[in-house]
């Protein structure tokens, strides 16, 4: 009797009893960076017994996003959901988030100005951003050596890559000149390094994309390039279409000199190459030549939360991930994976800790970032076909690679492109 007369004073006081339950679906499946995820939730929970985060792996990022969708359609909806970089656009036709901006007041002052422009849409912060990254250029140092080129001076241009593929050749290596996965992301970054927008209407930032701008010069540039490379075989990939994983192991077991991919694989392809027997080195994105060097897009995933939730819960997911993103948290996140801590805070507790000296090959990445121009080539494309026009990209590629000339590639690429984007733009007429 006496404890219900306590549960009803709590109830009428407004006082809730009932626990909070925030589910966290992400797409981070490997047990590095899902075991950072759970211990965060754990530390929260412990702090905050009136919530429970239930951190949940939901697959893919197009998997997690069209789950998401699916159960909010259902009223089943998730209060947290990790939504990859070109997925925003959807994200935000699908409707069934809010911006976190909306929810409560947050200072974005602390957050990196390059990566919080990508998803800031229509002068409204819809998510938060959580792992990022951008390409670089990744180097066997002891390879470059072997062929008499100077492992403190990576290549920086197109140009100057292709010439030290030259060298490579002559030298009569065991190994291709250069890998990358075949992947639409770095179309974009180096459309982007030349201060271009890949699609209309300010990368559809301004108003909704209507075409592709795959018939510029830029774009032309970049399909050239795999062209030089391929016709002189230097190029190599696994044959598959985004295949990260194929493309590092080529560079780790030493068949390929140079290698471009993302700042968050640091750690892991800086263990494989320590395994492996050599000395990487990390430079800076090569890009074409006499481009003004813009900047990077920024890529990786951010945090949504659900439109339709209870406010406590809504609340809680963005506190929650406000704890996750803090500076202490993005520190070690950065030194777990690899990732940007997302933070200017972050970067200055880490150089107070001399992680740097440790870690110099973080530095450049950094640096690529921080000096990267906030305008709409680098805030990076909108575009709720994404995923879809992505592959369209890629696919564009490997013409060039089969054979096929770089004006038709690009002419047929772009009409692919321009359709699939007419074609999600029906919807919302």
């Amino acid at each position: 009797m006496k404890k219900s007369l306590i549960a009803l004073a709590l109830l009428s006081a407004g006082v809730a009893t009932a626990q909070t339950t925030v589910e966290f679906w992400h797409s981070l499946g490997d047990a590095k960076r899902s075991g950072w995820i759970q211990q965060r939730a754990d530390e929260y929970n412990k702090t905050h017994p009136g919530v429970k985060i239930v951190p949940v792996y939901k697959g893919s990022y197009n998997d997690s996003l069209q789950a998401t969708i699916l159960a909010a359609r259902q009223g089943k909806a998730p209060a947290l959901v990790q939504v990859v970089e070109v997925g925003s656009q959807l994200a935000l036709d699908s409707g069934v988030f809010q911006p976190v901006s909306s929810i409560k007041n947050v200072d974005f002052s602390d957050y990196i100005k390059p990566v919080l422009n990508y998803y800031t849409i229509g002068g409204k912060v819809n998510s938060l951003p959580f792992n990022s990254s951008s390409p670089v250029l990744y180097y066997n140092q002891d390879l470059m050596q072997k062929a008499g080129l100077d492992p403190k001076r990576p290549p920086t241009t197109f140009g100057a890559l292709l010439k030290a593929c030259d060298q490579i050749k002559a030298a009569g290596l065991d190994a291709k000149c250069f890998g990358m996965s075949m992947n639409g992301w770095f179309i974009e970054q180096w459309m982007s390094q030349q201060g271009a927008t890949l699609l209309n209407n300010d990368n559809g930032r301004k108003a909704r994309a209507t075409a592709s701008n795959l018939d510029s010069t830029a774009a032309r540039k970049i399909f050239q390039f795999f062209k030089d490379l391929n016709d002189k075989g230097y190029y190599t990939y696994s044959g598959k279409l985004e295949d990260w994983d194929g493309s590092d192991a080529i560079f780790t077991n030493q068949k390929a000199v140079f290698h471009i991919t993302s700042t968050a694989d640091i750690v892991n392809i800086g263990d494989a190459a320590k395994k492996s027997g050599f000395k990487m080195g990390v430079g800076v994105l090569p890009i074409p030549d006499g481009a003004p060097r813009n900047g990077v897009v920024i890529g990786g995933a951010s945090l949504w939360i659900s439109k339709g939730i209870p406010k406590a819960q809504a609340e809680a997911a963005l506190d929650f991930a406000l704890f996750m993103t803090n500076p202490k948290n993005m520190a070690t996140w950065h030194q777990l994976t690899g990732y940007y801590p997302v933070r200017n805070s972050s970067i200055e507790l880490l150089r107070k800790e001399g992680w740097f000296s440790k870690a110099p090959l973080q530095t450049v990445a950094f640096n690529q970032l921080q000096q990267t121009k906030v305008n709409a080539a680098s805030a990076g494309a909108l575009n709720g076909a994404a995923l879809e026009t992505r592959k369209i990209i890629e696919e564009g590629i490997q013409k060039v690679l089969a054979g096929q000339s770089v004006d038709a590639a690009l002419k047929d690429t772009k009409a692919r492109v321009d359709k699939a984007l007419a074609d999600y733009n029906k919807n919302f007429r």
